[in-house]
């Protein structure tokens, strides 16, 4: 599959994933029960949890190893509130034009290196990493917006977190099917829970990836762990 179609396959995920959970027209800042949207506050609150991934408190559990699948996880997450953004700023002179999108997206230049073959985590640089992770909640936490800077801040950071563009595509996948299934289930409403027998969903979700990659193949997967659950 060629960078760019992945790119468009993603966008077009999540403009489902949206349009679903928030209701058609949420490009314009409001979900369908009148809720305010802000991706840009989604974006630096999830930047807020990857950053508690890693040891960066001198006070407590000082030498744990750093959980790279976690983390994984969380720089998807992320991935999800950045590529709704893009489509929000699109909206108006792009709107649905997911091609002429996932080319801009591909001219940032840090996605070049991004589309390379995955390197390897150092753990020696997790305080370089954390500084990345500060560098887009900067970018998203002020007046101003450049979108190309805060791509390349993502592209930047999911590096050196061992990503590149196909295993984000794999894990992105899996984390919309999530999100979906937990919209199914009551998620909005505060009826879902998250613990499936002392695992969480995200942890489930891993084991499943390892076999499974088609969006149905893993949402029946996730329904079948669920019903244990219920």
């Amino acid at each position: 599959m060629q960078e760019n179609e992945i790119l468009e396959n993603m966008l077009k995920l999540q403009q489902k994933l949206n349009d679903e959970t928030n209701g058609l027209g949420w490009e314009n800042g409001y979900t369908k029960e009148g809720k305010l949207i802000s991706f840009r506050r989604c974006i630096y609150m999830e930047c807020a949890e990857l950053m508690d991934s890693f040891t960066w408190k001198h006070w407590k559990n000082i030498h744990t190893p750093t959980n790279w699948e976690n983390v994984r996880i969380e720089i998807v997450d992320i991935w999800h509130f950045i590529l709704s953004l893009v489509l929000e700023t699109y909206h108006n002179k792009h709107h649905r034009d997911f091609n002429f999108i996932a080319m801009e997206l591909s001219s940032i230049n840090v996605f070049k290196d991004f589309c390379k073959e995955e390197s390897t985590p150092n753990e020696n640089d997790i305080y370089g990493i954390l500084n990345d992770i500060e560098l887009i909640i900067h970018k998203c936490s002020g007046f101003g917006l450049d979108l190309c800077e805060l791509l390349s801040a993502y592209f930047t950071l999911s590096i050196k977190c061992g990503l590149n563009l196909e295993s984000l595509y794999k894990i992105y996948i899996g984390k919309n099917v999530l999100n979906a299934f937990r919209q199914d289930h009551g998620y909005k409403e505060g009826r879902y829970k998250k613990k499936w027998n002392g695992k969480e969903d995200n942890e489930v979700l891993n084991e499943i990836l390892k076999n499974e990659f088609s969006y149905d193949a893993i949402y029946q997967s996730l329904k079948k762990y669920y019903e244990k659950v219920l």
